[in-house]
């Protein structure tokens, strides 16, 4: 089985053009008593990957060269061998952790890059389904294949709570929000044959809401870096993305993948664009029909506009005004008075002889 590995251009014609046939930058080629891929983690340096294989391999990759000769140096760190094939991994926000979440329920938590483990608990769950931490990387929140989910703190490196669901219900994917100012966990639950979209607020642990948003069920979440958007990929290959303001649905891309369940969906961290992977239709890269965010020199060249036009309006009021204070002058007010007038002289204090005249 091959690993690619890309380089991102921040052009989007580039980026779309990346898949449709050009060569990746590096390759790596897993050996067949290895197995395949099932779960896979890059660090946001993007300087180091970790993957697990389905016969229970974790391996660390790290990407060293320039972008034109990028190469790929395998490793096994002693803290990740035989761990068993993981269901999930999961880089944390900052890069100083990672969460390992093993098919047999097993749930790791280590620091990166020392490998010092913070927390390891066999029996987290029957088996993991999926993982996220929360964007200042106090929390990690892990569902299992049984439906439930749980969460720890990191700095204890103990359960803190168990997300509250009905008995019919099954918590399966979970993201945290990432803007900074909404504390929210975002998790998609099943319920029969119907599927939506939970929020639970994170300063409580309690639900606050649920709306049904992809109607069916989901594979994969994710959140932008920014935290505007959140996406959801089904299990038979269509995509949607929702303004997370709103909670509405803003861009739908149907059959995308189609007649395969979505494994891999990321957003780009400086476009409006999603990565989306699955077995049979590879790797698509997808721009979003979202309005366009207002870049840096757009916001500074608006700020200059209305400078400029200030001045221009002061100049005007300066140049129309009457009164010595630049004011213009109401119809009962005397006229201005000749700017001759400001600059003669008048006697001094200090000149006058306040004493009268003295005889001599």
């Amino acid at each position: 089985m091959l690993i690619y590995i890309y380089i991102y251009i921040s052009i989007t014609a580039h980026l779309l053009s990346l898949f449709r046939g050009s060569k990746s930058t590096s390759t790596y080629v897993l050996e067949e008593v290895e197995g395949d891929v099932v779960s896979i983690a890059v660090h946001p340096s993007g300087d180091d990957i970790v993957c697990s294989t389905s016969n229970g391999v974790c391996k660390l990759f790290e990407l060293y060269g320039q972008e034109s000769t990028a190469k790929l140096l395998a490793k096994e760190p002693p803290p990740l061998e035989g761990i068993g094939p993981q269901k999930c991994l999961a880089f944390s926000v900052d890069g100083s952790k990672l969460a390992t979440g093993g098919v047999d329920g097993h749930l790791r938590i280590l620091e990166w890059p020392s490998l010092r483990i913070i927390l390891d608990e066999p029996n987290a769950h029957n088996s993991v389904r999926d993982m996220d931490f929360s964007l200042d990387t106090e929390f990690l929140a892990s569902t299992s294949t049984d439906g439930s989910a749980r969460i720890w703190k990191l700095e204890d490196g103990v359960p803190l709570t168990t997300l509250t669901r009905n008995s019919d219900e099954k918590i399966e994917l979970c993201r945290f929000s990432k803007d900074g100012t909404k504390p929210f966990l975002f998790c998609t639950v099943q319920k029969g044959d119907k599927a939506f979209t939970a929020v639970w607020d994170i300063r409580t642990w309690s639900k606050i809401g649920h709306k049904r948003l992809l109607k069916k069920s989901a594979s994969v979440m994710s959140v932008s870096k920014d935290g505007k958007y959140l996406a959801l990929g089904s299990k038979d290959g269509d995509i949607c993305v929702v303004e997370v303001k709103k909670m509405e649905i803003c861009h739908w891309s149907k059959r995308l993948h189609l007649g395969t369940g979505i494994e891999t969906l990321e957003f780009c961290p400086t476009e409006r664009v999603v990565l989306s992977t699955s077995n049979q239709w590879g790797a698509v890269v997808t721009k979003l029909t979202v309005p366009a965010d207002w870049k840096e020199w757009q916001i500074y060249l608006v700020l200059l506009g209305l400078f400029l036009a200030s001045a221009v309006a002061f100049y005007i009021f300066f140049e129309n005004s009457d009164s010595f204070w630049n004011f213009p002058l109401g119809r009962n007010q005397p006229a201005r008075p000749q700017f001759g007038a400001f600059l003669r002289e008048s006697p001094s204090s200090d000149d006058r002889n306040i004493w009268g005249p003295v005889d001599m």
